[in-house]
C-alpha cells in the first residue's frame, strides 16, 4: 500500500527541478572536471537532500538532465577527462595498472581508459615515483638487501611489474635523469 504523498514514479521532475539540475551541474563542472558518472551520482545525492520524496524515475531523469547539459555545453568529455587524468598520474608516478583502476572508478568506460593508458610509460613512471620516494638511483643511503625488498615492494603495491621496480632500484642516477629528461614532464 503506498502514500497519497508519494509522487507517482511516472512523474516527470518539475520544471524547477529541471532548473536547478542545470545550474547544479553548471556550478559542478565549473570548479572542476569530472565523468558523467560522477556529474550524474553527485546529482542524484544532492537532489535527495533537496527535494523532499523524489521518486527514482525522476532522480534518474535529473541526472540524465545535467549530463545532457554538461555534453552540449562541451563541459563534459570522458575521453579528454582520461587522457588530462593518465598525464597527470603519470607525471605523479602512477603505474597503468593504477591509473586504469582509478579511471574505471571514476566511471570512465573501459576502452577509453583502455586508449587513454597506452602511451603511459611504465618505466618512466616509475622512476619518477623512485625520484619522489627517494628509492633507487636517488636514494640517500647506501643499499641493503632488507631496503632493496621494501623499496621493490613499494613499487609493486603503486602497480609497477617486479622487473620494472628491479630495474629502477638498481638504476645508475644518470640513466634515471636521462630517463627524466626524456619524458614531456621531466
Amino acid at each position: 500500500m503506498t502514500d497519497e504523498t508519494d509522487p507517482p514514479d511516472s512523474a516527470p521532475p518539475t520544471a524547477r527541478m529541471l532548473s536547478w539540475a542545470r545550474n547544479s551541474a553548471a556550478y559542478r563542472l565549473s570548479k572542476r572536471m569530472m565523468t558523467e558518472r560522477q556529474l550524474a551520482d553527485a546529482i542524484r545525492r544532492r537532489a535527495r537532500e533537496k527535494f523532499e520524496g523524489i521518486s527514482e524515475t525522476q532522480l534518474q531523469a535529473l541526472a540524465d538532465s545535467a549530463v545532457a547539459f554538461g555534453l552540449d555545453m562541451k563541459a563534459l568529455d570522458d575521453q579528454a577527462y582520461a587522457e588530462i587524468r593518465t598525464r597527470s598520474a603519470g607525471r605523479a608516478g602512477k603505474s597503468k595498472r593504477a591509473i586504469a583502476q582509478t579511471l574505471v572508478q571514476k566511471g570512465v568506460d573501459r576502452t577509453i581508459v583502455a586508449e587513454a593508458v597506452q602511451a603511459t610509460d611504465d618505466l618512466a613512471a616509475g622512476v619518477a615515483y623512485a625520484r619522489r620516494r627517494a628509492f633507487g638511483p636517488f636514494r640517500r643511503a647506501d643499499l641493503d638487501e632488507k631496503q632493496k625488498a621494501k623499496e621493490i615492494s613499494a613499487f609493486a603495491r603503486q602497480g609497477f611489474g617486479y622487473e620494472i621496480g628491479a630495474r629502477i632500484v638498481a638504476m645508475e642516477r644518470e640513466e634515471a635523469d636521462e630517463i627524466l629528461s626524456g619524458q614531456p614532464f621531466g
